[in-house]
């Protein structure tokens, strides 16, 4: 069965940075785009940044300049390097796979 486990989560202070970590597996990894969204609790989820097999990335605007997104097709993982975290970045990050194979998300707190 296909699995996505995120990691690298936890509680930074606005302006700091964290990297997250997205590991497939018992997928064909560099066929799929890899995603990452978030989440707050009573809000809808939002679109963060997602990357191609090939390499082509995308962002959302509220994240353009301060994240990255990269992949190690070698390790089958996804990384979201996250900089200048501000408060309105607290979310529980989720990555996916072809928008159908879902991590089980990651606590992401950034305190002002």
């Amino acid at each position: 069965q296909a699995q996505l486990v995120e990691s690298g989560g936890g509680v930074v202070q606005a302006g700091g940075s964290l990297r997250l970590s997205c590991a497939a597996s018992r997928i064909t990894f560099n066929s799929y785009t890899i995603g990452w969204s978030r989440q707050v609790p009573g809000k809808q989820r939002e679109y963060v940044a997602s990357i191609s097999g090939q390499g082509t990335t995308n962002y959302a605007d509220s994240v353009k300049g301060r994240f990255t997104i990269s992949r190690d097709n070698a390790k089958n993982t996804v990384y979201l390097q996250m900089n200048r975290l501000k408060p309105e970045d607290t979310a529980v990050y989720s990555c996916y796979a072809g928008g159908v194979i879902w991590g089980q998300g990651t606590q992401v707190t950034v305190s002002s």
